[in-house]
């Protein structure tokens, strides 16, 4: 039945021709006895009409509406006993233009559509917004759009996404309302997600959709600008402003039609926060999962309402190890430094991130930046500094020339840091060790039975330990440092060098900047020493100039004879006969 419906309003849109459809729309703008156009001029807009058709018909209608919306009463409001035949009108249009709204979210979100026409139907949607609720902002046409948008098979860098984010994403309104949608789409599809999961596992046919929803999500929201507190203009695409609704949804009154700065930087950041909390609690992919860890110690954290509201977020990205775990690590440490989040575990999980693969990371040189910061303070156990210093100078036997530079200049600081740990650079077998490391292993007759079994050059650490507890790294000592000394690579040998001649300078050294060296590669390391200036030394030293290659003195029994000259003198001699 509803494609023999639909197949008679094609065969009805095809009756008319463009310039019937215009007089159409001029009859149903000049006279009230012409109203029974509407529903003919609504029927062609449709991803299937032709876009001159659907575009002559958004005009009519758009012209027809915008005066009469003050006027048009609530869908949900039910018609009196006695009804009023102005009011059953009223009632009609607000059905029509309800329809109306529909059918453009329909066409704005067609990948069927031509594109021209989806931005103009946008740009109507979104005068609807404006003026569709009694002079308000119309957030229930919003929340509609911004639902079909992100539920709809359109792809990330469609251009109605961009259009939206580029064009009104200015207005404080509309990105204060985006927020407030987001929150409630999220809670919808982690109620979709958690109804898939209960179900078998061929009926997961959703999937792929709610993936790509989320993806339409962060693209969205992370276009959203927070509203800073100094701003002394806000510009609202609706001029009644920020309204805030009871749980009636009817709109308060206020003695001031448009917040103050204040105010409504104090709105925006609390839907800001809901937003973004809804938005983690779903399951992300992986590639938006590790753009939302890229994003939020950049540009979310710091606006906030609550930043500690994203600890499990966190922890739970933290704890799962490998690249998520050195990208959730930042917005991690701002919270624990700035917000006083407290993490016991923290040291262990990122003693647990040094690897070998860490240096070909991608985002390595912030991680090695934070490590040096999260390394800074002067309250950190003496075996807990050793440890990092132990790991990090094994890891440079592995780690590519860059790398050993990186880790060189944290040894460096780590040893400048925690005095406690400096018998690391040189230790030496013998009774004075023996009764000192019998001491730290607290045995009843004050030794160990390892002590008894240890010999020079076996190195205790257990470089295969997580726990920097349990690695002895009390008992070993840096070789690896004394063996960058001789590396292949000029700057690292040079470097190591230096750190041996700072670590002989009783006063204290200046810490060196890990940023100086964390984003090294190869390519920077050569370009260094083409740049580098070399000393002028000379190779070797003639009292005369040298005539030849080679002297004689160097082959004894050889004679060189140089042609040139020969060949000169027997032309002499035959110029002079």
């Amino acid at each position: 039945m509803a494609s023999v419906a639909s197949e008679k309003k094609k065969q009805k849109r095809e009756k008319h021709t463009l310039s019937e459809l215009k007089a159409m729309g001029q009859q149903l703008l000049t006279s009230r006895a012409h109203v029974n156009n509407l529903p003919l001029l609504l029927s062609f807009i449709t991803p299937n009409s032709p876009p001159p058709y659907a575009l002559e018909s958004l005009l009519s209608l758009q012209s027809f509406f915008t005066p009469l919306i003050p006027q048009l009463p609530s869908s949900s409001k039910q018609p009196d006993a006695d009804p009023d035949p102005e009011f059953i009108y009223l009632t009609w249009l607000r059905s029509k233009f309800d329809e109306l709204t529909q059918c453009l979210t329909d066409l704005a979100v067609s990948s069927q559509s031509d594109g021209a026409l989806r931005e103009v139907v946008l740009d109507s949607i979104m005068e609807f917004v404006k003026v569709g609720n009694a002079g308000k902002f119309n957030t229930s046409v919003y929340h509609k759009l911004l639902r079909a948008i992100v539920r709809s098979e359109l792809g990330v860098d469609d251009i109605v996404l961009d259009m939206l984010a580029e064009k009104y994403f200015n207005y404080v309104d509309v990105r204060y309302f985006t927020c407030s949608s987001f929150e409630k789409l999220a809670r919808t599809l982690e109620k979709e997600e958690n109804k898939e999961v209960s179900q078998d596992v061929n009926d997961l046919v959703l999937r792929p959709s709610i993936e790509l929803s989320i993806q339409k999500m962060y693209k969205l929201l992370a276009c959203i600008q927070p509203l800073k507190d100094v701003e002394e203009k806000l510009e609202m695409w609706n001029d009644s402003g920020i309204s805030s609704q009871d749980k009636e949804g009817k709109y308060k009154k206020s003695n001031d039609n448009v917040l103050s700065s204040k105010n409504a930087a104090k709105k925006m950041k609390q839907k800001f926060t809901k937003a973004w909390i809804s938005f983690l609690s779903l399951p992300l992919p992986l590639d938006v999962y590790k753009e939302v860890l890229v994003t939020l110690h950049q540009s979310v954290i710091s606006h906030l309402s609550n930043p500690i509201m994203l600890c499990d977020f966190l922890t739970r990205s933290y704890d799962i190890g490998g690249v998520v775990s050195v990208m959730a690590l930042s917005s991690l440490f701002i919270l624990m430094t700035q917000h006083g989040l407290e993490y016991p575990n923290f040291y262990n999980k990122l003693y647990a991130l040094l690897e070998p693969s860490l240096f070909m990371a991608k985002h390595r040189s912030k991680f090695f930046q934070l490590l040096d910061s999260c390394l800074k303070s002067s309250l950190l156990p003496a075996y807990l500094a050793a440890a990092f210093c132990k790991k990090l100078s094994r890891l440079a036997l592995f780690a590519p020339p860059s790398g050993a530079l990186v880790i060189i200049a944290l040894v460096h600081n780590l040893l400048q840091r925690h005095p406690s740990i400096s018998f690391l650079v040189h230790r030496e077998i013998g009774p004075d060790t023996t009764a000192d490391t019998s001491a730290e292993n607290n045995t009843p007759d004050g030794a160990s039975k390892d002590l008894f079994e240890e010999k020079p050059g076996i190195d205790h650490f257990k470089n295969e330990e997580n726990d920097p507890r349990n690695t002895n790294a009390m008992r070993s000592s840096l070789w690896e440092i004394d063996t960058l000394r001789h590396h292949y690579s000029p700057p690292v040998s040079r470097f190591a060098l230096s750190l041996a001649n700072d670590l002989a300078v009783r006063s204290r050294i200046p810490e060196i900047a890990v940023s100086d060296f964390s984003s090294g590669s190869y390519a920077t390391i050569f370009g260094d020493e083409i740049r580098r200036r070399v000393k002028q030394v000379p190779l070797a030293f003639y009292k005369t100039t040298p005539t030849c290659l080679f002297s004689e003195l160097d082959f004894p029994g050889w004679t060189f004879r140089d042609d040139h000259q020969d060949t000169s003198a027997k032309r002499k001699r035959v110029d002079s006969v």
